[in-house]
């Protein structure tokens, strides 16, 4: 049977759900998906008849470009083609509407993230590096406390969503999170395993965050922020952070932080610095619609570029 080509039916949506739970261990998704109103106009098919083979779906959100501007960006996310259907060009052909609808939509330029990015370079997206730092954890204990550590609670909700801003104001690569996102997205992309730990300064203000995981016998620092007025409590939160995980058994650490000049004096309280390296990946890619491929890479290239993990499509 021939497929069509077409965007989500409301009808669709059971079938499209199952087709990612074959496909992806995110039982998040759909309730992701359903957040966006427009989402069957910018979720597209393949079907035989009743059966969904393939789907790509696309979300516009405002991240900053290489300056720190907004610009208005299409993610690419969950790309799903049933195992039987595979190599039948489908993803290929609905990214290609994908594209279109983006530009239509005023997008400048896509970006996605993937393990598998044969399909995606054919369709016209380039893959681009990120790094982290990893290491074994520091056994070094910091000097004496000037910051309060402790777990966050969901009444330092407001507080987290302003650190993070300041903390992003300018930086590229960043998505500027809606009051929806900090309720729904975040917390479902870290997961109910991740650890929020905040910093209060002598007054009870708070002054810095860090959103960690467990990944093995390794912790991940994914995300982060300080004020400007007290940078030295990162370090204090990467120590608590050591500290905790090898109470937890864990020996590794790793840092999905940005070159950020607080970011770089608090490592050592984190890492055992003479033996942390940096690790490379390509698994982001992006793509041109409106905007010239030269102003992409300088927003990808640009010191300090990060796209959160809790902004993932």
């Amino acid at each position: 049977m021939t497929h069509t080509l077409r965007t989500l039916d409301p009808a669709d949506e059971a079938a499209v759900h199952a087709l990612w739970a074959i496909c992806f261990d995110a039982p998040h998704l759909p309730a992701l998906h359903a957040l966006d109103p427009d989402r069957h106009r910018r979720t597209f098919v393949a079907a035989r008849g009743d059966t969904v083979d393939a789907v790509v779906c696309y979300v516009p959100r405002q991240l900053r470009d290489a300056r720190g501007r907004v610009e208005r960006v299409g993610g690419i996310g969950n790309v799903a083609t049933r195992p039987e259907a595979r190599g039948q060009g489908l993803v290929r052909r609905l990214l290609a509407i994908a594209a279109e609808a983006m530009t239509a939509e005023s997008c400048t330029w896509s970006l996605l993230f993937t393990d598998t990015p044969g399909v995606y370079e054919r369709s016209g997206w380039t893959g681009f590096r990120t790094s982290w730092t990893e290491g074994p954890l520091t056994t070094v204990g910091p000097p004496e406390p000037r910051f309060r550590i402790r777990a966050a609670t969901p009444t330092d909700a407001p507080r987290l969503a302003e650190l993070h801003a300041g903390f992003n104001a300018a930086r590229p690569l960043t998505a500027v999170r809606t009051a929806n996102d900090w309720i729904h997205r975040v917390p479902a992309w870290y997961g109910p395993g991740a650890e929020w730990l905040i910093a209060e300064d002598n007054r009870g203000t708070a002054v810095g965050y860090t959103v960690t995981q467990h990944i093995g016998e390794a912790v991940e620092v994914r995300e982060c922020a300080v004020t400007e007025a007290a940078p030295a409590a990162l370090g204090e939160l990467l120590a608590a952070v050591a500290r905790r995980a090898r109470a937890a058994g864990a020996a590794v650490g790793r840092a999905h932080l940005p070159e950020d000049p607080a970011v770089r004096a608090a490592l050592p309280r984190l890492l055992a610095q003479d033996q942390a390296r940096e690790r490379t990946q390509t698994v982001g890619m992006a793509r041109p619609l409106l905007a010239p491929p030269e102003a992409i890479r300088a927003t990808l290239q640009a010191t300090g570029a990060t796209h959160w993990h809790g902004d993932s499509f």
